[in-house]
Order: structure tokens, then C-alpha cells, then sequence
């Protein structure tokens, strides 16, 4: 019963994995510097340790959005994100699965007459905004810095372009683990409140009963990657702004820093310690992420360049 119950859990797993890997490695597969098969080994094995090791902070943060404790529950706002998202996917679109399953929880508080955290709604709400506009900061500078050091170094460019393509991979693995940490939440935080497993252990480490339902649904996530999500990498890699190999480096290690800062807890309890507010740990729309990022270099190049019908 267990096994079916998360059926659609690792349906929306599968379903973030064909549209939110777009966001790690769209750009380098849309400018033709990684292949779409070397992408997707990479990010599925990134996105799995990303879950596992560091998806504890944004589930705990979503699960406090509402009282979400029953298994049938769980089951019923995976599956209704899952088909929201699977029928964006269908159509190209990279669409935010933290909205998704944000709007799910609010139905459920709705009919079973819960109460919906406004304050933690807020936080959710607030990096809706904040997150592209970081994607879009973090990205200037960045292809600034980048168009300098080309300038400066002086190579030859076949050899800056073998230096961009490992660059491109190295980043997108690092986009890729910050997916999984930061969205493995939508993709099993709502039914952490659900089970309690027993600890898994493998003899080097030991996992407990959360991060049991983080391997699962990064897994599922990995799935998703291999067999469907192609068509959106290309929609984000070339369509909204045409981007050249040093562009789309840029944009996927900006979108991943983003992810990695609203997802880590050391960063946040860091900034605790020296009196600073901390970072909100949630789950970021990874999708408007990349998209700021992306429209970051659109603004850098020239208004111009970018497609607002395809944006709109």
C-alpha cells in the first residue's frame, strides 16, 4: 500500500524531472555544447545526491504550510501537481512545480477545512519574485566577468570553447544537485508527515525514514530527465534568448547558486550565528530562475534579443 500511495509522488517526480531539468542543462544542450545524453546522466546522478543530502531544510518548511498528515492526502496533491505539470510539459513549457504543489496544499486546506501558514505562504510567495530577479543580478556580473577573462586570456578560440564546454558541465552538475536539494521537497515533502520508515542502513551511512522518500523521489526525478525532457531543455536552451556558449554557462550557474542558497542550512545557520537575518529555506521555482537568469543576459545584450511573445 505504501508503494501505491507514492505512485504519484514519483509520477510528480518523473513529471519535474521531463520539465525542471531544462533549468540545468537547457542551455548548454539549446547552444549545442553538451550533448542531451551526456546532460541527462549527469544531472539524473546530481539530482539524486542533491535530494539525499540537502532536501531536508525545504520540506520542513513546506510542510508547515498546512496540515497535510493523512497518506490519502499526500497522494491526491502529488497526483494533481503531476498532472498540472505533466500537461505543461506537453506543451514545451517550463512551469514551476513549487506552484504547483503550493496551490495543491492550499486546496487541501481548503476542503478539509485547514488552516493555511500566511506567514510561510508569504516567504514561498516572496522568492517568486526575489528569485528571478537574484537569477537576473547574479547574471550580469557573472557574464561580465566571463567576456573579461576572455579578453584578458588571450587564447585561442577552440580553446576557450573546450574550456566553456567543461565549464558547461561542471555548472549544470552543480544546477542539477541543487534541483534535487531545493525541489525534492515538491516532489515527496508532502508525504514526509505521512510515514515513518524504519533506517535504511547501507553500512557506510544510514538513511532515515525522510531521506528514504528523497532517494525515491529523486530517482523518479532522474527518470523524468532521461525519457522526456528534451523538448523543454531546447525551449529554454534557444527560444526565449539565442545564447552563445559563455552565455549559457552564465545562466546555469547563476540559477544554480540561487537554488543552492535558498536550500542550504549551513549558509543559514551561518548567517545566525553572525547576527545576520537567515536565509528562507524553500523551494524555489527553479523554472522562473533560470528564466530571469536567461532574460538577465537579454537585458545585458540589448532588449532586443529577447522574445517577449515567447516570455508572455
Amino acid at each position: 500500500m505504501i508503494l501505491f500511495f507514492l505512485t504519484s509522488g514519483l509520477f510528480l517526480g518523473w513529471s519535474l524531472g521531463a520539465n525542471d531539468a531544462s533549468n540545468a542543462f537547457g542551455s548548454a544542450v539549446g547552444s549545442k555544447m553538451v550533448s542531451f545524453r551526456k546532460a541527462a546522466i549527469i544531472a539524473s546522478i546530481a539530482v539524486i545526491i542533491g535530494a539525499v543530502a540537502q532536501g531536508a531544510g525545504t520540506s520542513e518548511t513546506l510542510g508547515k504550510l498546512g496540515a497535510v498528515n493523512a497518506i490519502g492526502g499526500s497522494f491526491t496533491l502529488a497526483l494533481a501537481s503531476a498532472i498540472t505539470i505533466y500537461m505543461m510539459t506537453k506543451f514545451s513549457l517550463p512551469v514551476s512545480t513549487t506552484q504547483a504543489i503550493v496551490g495543491a496544499i492550499i486546496g487541501w486546506n481548503l476542503f478539509t477545512g485547514n488552516k493555511t501558514d500566511s506567514a510561510i505562504l508569504s516567504k514561498i510567495i516572496a522568492t517568486w519574485v526575489t528569485g528571478p530577479l537574484l537569477g537576473a543580478l547574479f547574471t550580469i556580473p557573472l557574464f561580465m566577468l566571463v567576456i573579461k577573462i576572455k579578453k584578458a586570456a588571450r587564447i585561442h578560440l577552440i580553446t576557450f570553447e573546450s574550456f566553456i564546454r567543461t565549464g558547461l558541465i561542471i555548472v549544470g552538475g552543480f544546477a542539477a544537485y541543487s534541483l534535487g536539494a531545493n525541489n525534492i521537497a515538491n516532489v515527496t515533502g508532502v508525504f514526509v508527515p505521512a510515514f515513518n520508515l524504519e533506517d535504511l542502513n547501507l553500512g557506510i551511512f544510514k538513511l532515515n525514514s525522510a531521506q528514504q522518500l528523497f532517494l525515491l523521489g529523486g530517482m523518479a526525478i532522474a527518470v523524468g530527465i532521461i525519457t522526456y525532457s528534451k523538448k523543454v531543455m531546447e525551449t529554454v536552451g534557444a527560444n526565449i534568448v539565442e545564447l552563445n556558449s559563455e552565455a549559457a554557462m552564465v545562466v546555469v550557474l547563476a540559477q544554480s547558486l540561487v537554488l543552492f542558497i535558498f536550500s542550504s542550512s549551513a549558509l543559514s545557520s551561518f548567517l545566525t550565528g553572525i547576527g545576520l537575518p537567515p536565509v528562507p529555506l524553500v523551494p524555489v521555482s527553479s523554472s522562473q530562475v533560470i528564466i530571469g537568469c536567461v532574460i538577465g543576459v537579454g537585458l545585458y545584450k540589448g532588449a532586443r534579443n529577447i522574445n517577449f511573445r515567447l516570455l508572455g
